[in-house]
């Protein structure tokens, strides 16, 4: 039967033995000191997660001093030590005979070791002396849609160590990789950040016992014919976050409170007053295409109810204008979301200057056709076309940890105990 780990990846100590105790009630077989955890509150950690009774994981991800990285976390209580498959082989054979002379074992993670490369790094392990390994994609490959089940498999085929397998694994997932030949299971996210810590880790243990997959709404990775998708589950707050607040358009607001739209950008710019090239617009979008415009200093309208409603019948997703709009009282009536500078009741005239499909500057943000555009009530952001699918996967992250952030204070704590904020201050 395959054994599910959970990677702690936090960095305050207080939340990991928290959420290790509820996973400990919800299956979890092994716990993982994962590496910013130790990073942040030191070896110590792990001593702490010994406590709950099962076997503590320290990943390491040793890349040089083996013996003496080994020695420090089995002395601290650790069963398994991570380290690097990227290492030298020098470094993983001295981990290895320093874990075992104080009755630890060496789990040799191959994150980062090259497809072509990643089985005979594994095969390499295990003469070496090797424990297991583990076939562990990045989180940040995870967000672009890298998966680790077709390695597991490979690997699994052709090493006799047990397999652990790591990287964005939830509920509808976890079976895959026991069927592929896992041993170990490793979830971080989909446990440590849902509201339901026991539940979660319950879930996922029974879609592995089960081998079925277990429906989820939650951490999970969308591609590239899912980032419209991704993007209705977030906010532009969550999406600011994830970009590293890029992306907010300046001063333009929502015409009413409720719009959510995510969409693809068509552009035009057109001069101050001149509505042709804006309406003529409608007529190339697409269907669910976000006109977005730069329309000079506003003081005349380019847009009005009469292209809102031709917008409706042509599907258009939504409007974004750098510049005026009128016929307020019937825009608000329609659902077509509308985003403004201005407000005025004098409209321009049709005299056809400007361009569709160039890039321009909307709310002091660059767009090109073809960039994603996401609005709320807060506002608007606009995602470079090229970093959509990763940017909509972080912005799901931001939001799942929130999640958990917010169960935690309702459960009679504060975010600044939460955080531990003086604790984290930035020293001067």
């Amino acid at each position: 039967m395959a054994l599910l780990q959970v990677a702690l990846d936090l960095i305050n100590a207080e939340r990991a033995v928290t959420i290790a105790r509820e996973a400990v009630a919800g299956g979890a077989d092994w716990l993982e000191a994962g590496t910013p955890l130790i990073k942040s509150e030191g070896i110590g950690i792990v001593r702490q997660l010994k406590t709950l009774g099962k076997k503590v994981v320290a990943d390491m991800k040793t890349m040089d001093v083996g013996a003496v990285e080994a020695e420090i976390a089995a002395k601290a209580g650790a069963d398994v030590i991570c380290v690097l498959g990227l290492a030298s082989d020098e470094t993983l054979k001295e981990a290895i005979k320093s874990a075992h002379v104080y009755g630890a074992a060496v789990m040799v993670d191959l994150i980062g070791v090259g497809s072509s490369d990643i089985v005979g790094r594994a095969i390499g392990a295990e003469k070496m002396g090797a424990d297991y390994v583990c076939v562990h994609v990045a989180v940040d490959e995870q967000m672009k849609g890298a998966e680790p089940f077709a390695m597991v498999k490979e690997v699994a085929e052709k090493c006799g160590l047990p397999v652990a397998a790591a990287g964005g694994i939830n509920s509808e997932t976890a079976h895959i990789a026991v069927e592929n030949g896992a041993s170990i299971v490793i979830v971080g996210g989909a446990i440590i950040k849902a509201e339901d810590v026991e539940g979660a880790a319950r879930t996922i243990k029974e879609a592995m016992e089960k081998r079925k997959a277990i429906k989820t709404e939650l951490f999970k990775k969308y591609g590239g014919e899912e980032i419209k998708k991704a993007f209705l589950k977030v906010s532009t707050c969550n999406i600011c976050d994830a970009m590293h607040n890029r992306g907010a358009m300046r001063d333009i607001s929502p015409l009413k409170k409720g719009y959510h739209m995510a969409g693809r950008a068509i552009t035009v710019k057109t001069m101050d007053g001149d509505w042709a090239k804006v309406v003529e617009a409608i007529d190339e979008a697409g269907e669910g295409d976000i006109i977005v415009v730069e329309a000079g200093e506003g003081r005349r309208a380019v847009w009005g109810e009469l292209a809102t409603w031709s917008s409706i019948m042509k599907g258009i997703g939504g409007v974004v204008i750098d510049g005026a709009v009128r016929d307020i009282h019937e825009i608000i009536r329609s659902d077509l979301p509308v985003y403004a500078k201005k407000i005025v009741p004098e409209a321009g005239e049709p005299r056809g200057y400007g361009e569709i499909g160039c890039e321009i500057m909307c709310g002091s943000q660059t767009v090109r056709t073809g960039d994603w555009i996401v609005g709320d009530d807060t506002g608007v952001v606009v995602i470079p076309r090229e970093e959509a699918q990763e940017i909509a996967n972080r912005a799901l992250n931001v939001h799942e940890r929130e999640n958990r952030i917010r169960e935690e204070i309702k459960r009679g704590s504060s975010l600044g105990k939460v955080l531990e904020l003086k604790k984290w201050e930035k020293v001067k």
